[in-house]
């Protein structure tokens, strides 16, 4: 088996680490990430639901079905 090469992203958040940051500066940048690839999907399920012509009654459905 290969060694599987670092991603971009992966070396960008080493690079990070190498300015030694606080616990504090930590969570902050856990928080941009999470933020960034959560409004990555919501635009992502909306642009889905758009191209499905799917209605919010529809979502309301379908969270309401077997409760």
């Amino acid at each position: 088996m290969g060694a599987k090469r670092l991603s971009l992203l992966q070396l960008e958040l080493l690079k990070i680490y190498s300015f030694n940051p606080s616990d504090d500066d930590l969570i902050e940048i856990k928080k941009m990430l999470a933020k960034y690839f959560s409004d990555k999907l919501t635009k992502k399920v909306g642009e889905g639901i758009e191209k499905k012509g799917i209605e919010n009654e529809d979502l309301e459905n379908w969270l309401n079905e077997g409760s």
